[in-house]
């Protein structure tokens, strides 16, 4: 019977934390396992095979950043950051690492549970979408088009290849590092400008009010996100 429940590893010297978590995320019918140091969390992340992985950065004997690496060596699972670090440069540090999300301690256990349902979702569903279905919004990867409704919006190549890639990772965090580098190539990593004045003009064709987006929203110093 338990085959078809999802498994989530803890990853967190907090005990507190893992308790508060085992116990909701087991009454919404998940299995859950648990590691108190990083060492622990990279073995039971390659024996217990979880769904997804919830992880702390501030390990007591390696650091999460540490932990994040080594795990994305042998394993492509979700995992979502959960800590204390507010600063931008921990939040693109794990992110460019191959974190699916970034939550900052203390989180409301709704959200979190929105973020772990998407997230488990998105890794099934994301090996061969032939397209995207945001409300009234539509990326159509095979035929490369977007339409708003039942209007096809014209965009440019650039401006299509930065949607595409937001739209094949939706719901996450693409940090901007991200969107150069397989945008424009390895050499303008430093240059965001282009990528805010591209985002700019995508809002004002796909968002009713790009003053106050619904779609394609901005995380604040990290990158952008698709909803």
């Amino acid at each position: 019977m338990n085959d078809n429940k999802e498994k989530i590893l803890i990853i967190d010297d907090e005990k507190q934390i893992r308790k508060l978590l085992r116990v909701t995320l087991s009454a919404h019918n998940f299995i859950v396992d648990e590691s108190e140091n990083g060492e622990d969390g990279i073995i039971k992340a390659a024996f217990f095979k979880p769904d997804l992985i919830l992880l702390d950065l501030g390990m007591p004997d390696i650091d999460g950043i540490d932990v994040l690496k080594r795990i994305r060596e042998f394993a492509g699972i979700p995992i979502i950051v959960l800590s204390v670090r507010e600063s931008e440069n921990a939040k693109i540090a794990a992110l460019d690492l191959g974190a699916d999300d970034y939550i900052t301690k203390p989180f409301g256990i709704g959200e979190l549970l929105a973020r772990i349902r998407t997230a488990i979702k998105h890794s099934k569903n994301e090996i061969n979408e032939p397209a995207v279905v945001l409300d009234d919004l539509i990326i159509d990867f095979i035929n490369r088009r977007v339409k708003v409704g039942k209007t096809e919006i014209k965009l440019s190549p650039t401006e299509y290849d930065i949607i595409e890639i937001l739209a094949k990772n939706k719901e996450k965090i693409v940090t901007q590092k991200y969107l150069l580098e397989k945008v424009w190539g390895p050499t303008h990593l430093n240059e965001s400008h282009y990528l805010r004045i591209y985002i700019s003009q995508i809002r004002k064709k796909i968002e009713k009010d790009p003053t106050r987006p619904k779609h394609l929203l901005t995380e604040s110093c990290v990158g952008y996100r698709l909803l």
